[in-house]
C-alpha cells in the first residue's frame, strides 16, 4: 500500500479513522495502489480511463486512505444551500461553462489564489469511451505552471496506477501524446483509452 509522508506539502484532510476506512474499502474491493502522489503544493491529477461510476468509489477510497485533499469540478448550478456546504467540504469547485473566461480561466485563477491545490480532472469529459480527449487540462497545467500527475483506473489488474509527473511544454498535440502514452493498454471498467 502506498504511503503519503507526514510532511507532505500537498493539501491534507482526514484522520486515522478516515484513512482506515479508505484502506478497508480498497481491501474489500480487492484494489491496490501503485506509485506515489507528489510532495508538492500544487498539481493537476489526470484520471483515465473514466468509464464507470465505480471510478468515483475507488477514487474516494484512495483519497480517504491517503489523507490527500483533492478538488474537482462541479457544475455551479448544483451549489445551492445546504448542498453547497457539503460539496465545498469534499473539494467541489463550482464552474460556470458560460463564464467569459471559461473553465480554463476559472481553474487557473483557483491555482493562483490558493497556496495548496490538487485538482483532479477526467480528460474524456464523460464516462463514455471517446475518440478524442478534451485538451482543457493541458491549458490549465500550462497557464497555471503546474505539473500533471497521470493516474489510471486499471480494472484488469484492480490497480490505481500513479505515474510520474509530466511537465507540459505548451505544445498541445505533443503534450497530449505524452500524457496518453501513460495510459496505453490500460483497461477501464467499460473500455480503454483510444
Amino acid at each position: 500500500m502506498f504511503e503519503v509522508p507526514a510532511d507532505n506539502l500537498s493539501p491534507q484532510s482526514g484522520n486515522a479513522f478516515s484513512k482506515w476506512l479508505g484502506r478497508t474499502g480498497l481491501a474489500m474491493m480487492g484494489w491496490r495502489v501503485t506509485g506515489s502522489f507528489l510532495n508538492q503544493k500544487q498539481y493537476l491529477v489526470v484520471l483515465a480511463p473514466h468509464t464507470s461510476n465505480w471510478d468515483f468509489v475507488v477514487a474516494i477510497c484512495v483519497l480517504l486512505a491517503s489523507g490527500l485533499k483533492v478538488s474537482f469540478l462541479i457544475k455551479h448550478s448544483l451549489f445551492f444551500w445546504p448542498f453547497s456546504i457539503f460539496l465545498r467540504k469534499v473539494g467541489g469547485i463550482p464552474t460556470d461553462r458560460n463564464a467569459s473566461h471559461g473553465v480554463v480561466g476559472q481553474m487557473v485563477a483557483h491555482f493562483n489564489q490558493q497556496e495548496r491545490l490538487v485538482l483532479a480532472l477526467a480528460p474524456e469529459g464523460t464516462r463514455k469511451t471517446v475518440k478524442e480527449w478534451k485538451t482543457g487540462f493541458l491549458h490549465i497545467a500550462d497557464q497555471a505552471k503546474v505539473p500533471i500527475l497521470p493516474i489510471a483506473f486499471d480494472y484488469q489488474h484492480k490497480a490505481l496506477k500513479i505515474g510520474s509527473p509530466i511537465e507540459v511544454t505548451g505544445v498541445i498535440e505533443a503534450d497530449l501524446s505524452t500524457v496518453k502514452a501513460f495510459y496505453k493498454g490500460i483497461r477501464g471498467k467499460n473500455g480503454q483509452v483510444k
